[in-house]
């Protein structure tokens, strides 16, 4: 799968996920640290990229959009070590198929995953 990481996750995430097999950038690396996330989303789109974050605005601008991508991985639940990140990703690509990984949002805590299936009714 394809990753783009948003500045609020660890860039540690790409060599990680890169060792699994996948394809990530992290937004400081392709010139995104200080775009707008309607600009991290509609790049998210073009390269077919899973956002992984911890900013909410994403389901909003979703739900605005009314689009069935990008996939979002949402942390949430406070601040978390590069280890805990890492965790909670393999516990999501262990569980959510990679069909479904790519039109919903996976909210993740240490407690859970939750899916919602894209595109979301627009608030």
């Amino acid at each position: 799968m394809k990753f783009l990481i948003d500045m609020p996750a660890s860039p540690e995430l790409v060599p990680w996920l890169q060792e699994k097999g996948h394809e990530a950038i992290h937004a400081k690396d392709v010139n995104l640290a200080t775009a707008t996330d309607s600009t991290i989303m509609a790049q998210a789109v073009d390269e077919e990229r899973i956002v992984i974050t911890a900013d909410l605005d994403f389901g909003t601008l979703l739900a605005r959009s009314g689009n069935d991508t990008p996939g979002v991985i949402l942390f949430r639940g406070g601040n978390y070590s590069e280890a805990e990140m890492q965790d909670l990703v393999a516990r999501v690509l262990q569980t959510v198929k990679p069909d479904v990984l790519k039109h919903s949002i996976a909210v993740v805590d240490k407690r859970r995953i939750r899916i919602t299936r894209l595109p979301l009714k627009k608030p």
